[in-house]
């Protein structure tokens, strides 16, 4: 009893069944993105007089100032690879997935320029990341044209189907 009310809560809540986006078209903004990212290193570098063997840590500071963090929770079964990521604050229209046998690309970049926090006060852009981008490669292949995506409650649920599984089924 108690499982099928928590399945019942569990489906009551609207689901956002994604379209994919082709691997050609989200990898020119992955690049765009990881661009901004290294130029940003590069400057925290020249900010720090030019002081090597802290390249790692410009990196980090740099992603963290021109992305959102992402948690992603990965299970695997024999026949099946699922992952969830926490994609709050994004909606549908924002966020691009795409999925190719060994990696799903997930990129998400919010409409509004700026925010603002109270009537007539605006908020300066750039003072909190406006997007995402997670590259999840993968440990078993998988059959892209049969993934699921869709966005619940602030989190992003990709379903997707191991190519080993439909092996032996077939």
């Amino acid at each position: 009893m108690k499982s099928q009310k928590a399945r019942k809560s569990k489906s009551s809540r609207p689901r956002l069944p994604f379209s994919l986006s082709s691997p050609a078209d989200l990898q020119s903004k992955v690049q765009k993105v990881q661009l901004a990212i290294a130029r940003r290193a590069h400057e925290l570098f020249e900010a720090r007089g030019r002081e090597h063997g802290r390249d790692l840590e410009d990196w980090l500071q740099a992603k963290s100032e021109v992305l959102c963090p992402v948690s992603i929770a990965m299970s695997e079964s024999k026949d099946r690879v699922s992952a969830r990521a926490n994609v709050a604050g994004f909606d549908q229209s924002e966020i691009e997935v795409s999925v190719e046998p060994s990696r799903v690309m997930i990129f998400g970049k919010k409409t509004q320029s700026k925010g603002t926090t109270e009537p007539g006060i605006t908020e300066p852009r750039g003072s909190h990341p406006d997007q995402i981008l997670e590259v999840i490669d993968l440990a078993t292949e998988v059959i892209p044209e049969r993934a699921i995506v869709e966005l619940q409650a602030g989190e992003l649920i990709v379903e997707l189907p191991a190519v080993s599984a439909n092996k032996t089924a077939a």
